[in-house]
């Protein structure tokens, strides 16, 4: 039947109709969420509101295309800049064998949270948070996953690496139901960037609940005499890598209506939290992005850094750049990488990131790194 409507109620037609940006982002979400309406601008200052006011830079950029208010991480019990460098590293443990044992301990749970001032969402978790803990190991250590559900649905643990079938994390291998546990148990490899997530079905559900989480392996300097200096710099704890400025970045999306197409779009699932929180960046120190894509319901994602180059390690697999010097990737989902880049050259300020989809970018996906000579 014809829609007597001159615009699509659908979230992408609505957004074409230009109502987006004039009543809000959260028109599907009962709680409405805000767009500020102060002059357009990309940052670098201030601008005037009104007569009586002045907004901060951060919040001109965009078009000011940014939410309004502030999302409660004391309840939702986690801090989206917390989580840029909070590396679950889990326990250390010698076998009898002597190999190096790393324990790490993960439990599902259905847990509501808001993922914009005032939008709430039925999220499945692990730890208590979305996207899960950034797990950390080394190439070649034995490591040893505690799985706990703890919801109400069936779950599981699937880890992009290398492991035996029986570890899959897929029906028949992991896959536990509420109240079980079951223990993953595989040698950390390859080194690089990766991901883990549920494989219970429907995985598109599962997945886009929030049951996902980053999983890095730094590589062992020792197995990689070439380019060990390379090596050191990305193994945590080492002085090559305590220089870095490195940052675990999940990028993903919410269904908020269940209709298969996201209305809030993020990096470590609070819309807008870097806009609204810049991250600080020293600018004499390189930076360290370990970047993934869980987004479901879109076919790709993307990443694009303004004012600025980066060299780009798809998967993070390989010790020398699979991409030099560009300003933009695109990762499908589970697609992930490693991107580096410095700002030493660069007068401090702030500085955009976003998707290049105009669309994410204005329903969530957009931040700002603030970059100053050095932190106090």
């Amino acid at each position: 039947m014809r829609s007597w409507l001159p615009f699509d109620l659908r979230r992408r037609g609505f957004l074409g109709a230009g109502l987006l940006a004039a009543g809000g982002a959260a028109f599907t979400a009962r709680t409405a969420l805000g767009q500020t309406a102060h002059p357009a601008g990309h940052g670098g200052g201030t601008a005037q509101a009104d007569a009586n006011s002045v907004v901060p830079a951060h919040r001109v950029a965009h078009g000011a295309m940014i939410t309004v208010g502030d999302v409660d991480d004391v309840r939702n019990g986690f801090d989206p800049t917390a989580m840029l460098t909070d590396w679950d590293t889990g326990t250390v443990s010698t076998l009898p064998d002597g190999r190096r044992l790393r324990t790490f301990e993960v439990t599902a749970e259905d847990k509501e949270i808001e993922i914009a001032p005032g939008v709430m969402f039925p999220a499945w978790t692990f730890n208590g948070r979305v996207p899960g803990p950034a797990l950390r190991a080394i190439e070649g250590e034995q490591l040893r996953i505690v799985f706990r559900n703890d919801g109400s649905h069936p779950h599981s643990m699937h880890f992009h690496g290398i492991h035996a079938a029986r570890m899959d994390g897929v029906p028949g291998a992991g896959l536990i139901g509420p109240g079980e546990e079951f223990i993953y148990e595989f040698e950390a490899k390859p080194f690089g960037c990766h991901l883990y997530h549920c494989h219970a079905l429907p995985l598109a559900r599962h997945i886009h609940k929030g049951m996902y989480g980053l999983f890095v392996v730094d590589p062992d300097p020792d197995r990689h005499p070439d380019l060990a200096d390379v090596a050191r710099s990305r193994l945590l704890g080492t002085p090559e890598n305590a220089r870095w400025q490195e940052l675990a970045m999940v990028m993903n999306a919410f269904d908020t209506t269940f209709d298969g197409e996201n209305e809030f779009y993020a990096c470590n699932t609070i819309a807008h939290c870097y806009a609204e929180k810049p991250i600080r960046i020293e600018k004499h120190r390189p930076v360290r992005v370990y970047l993934v894509n869980i987004t479901e319901f879109d076919p790709i994602n993307s990443f694009h850094l303004h004012a600025n180059f980066f060299d780009y390690y798809d998967q993070g697999t390989t010790l020398t750049p699979t991409l030099k010097t560009v300003d933009v990737i695109m990762q499908c989902q589970a697609q992930r990488g490693i991107l580096e880049f410095t700002f030493a050259d660069h007068e401090p300020g702030l500085y955009m990131f976003h998707a290049h989809q105009s669309e994410f970018t204005e329903l969530g996906w957009m931040g700002m790194f603030d970059v100053v000579e050095a932190v106090s």
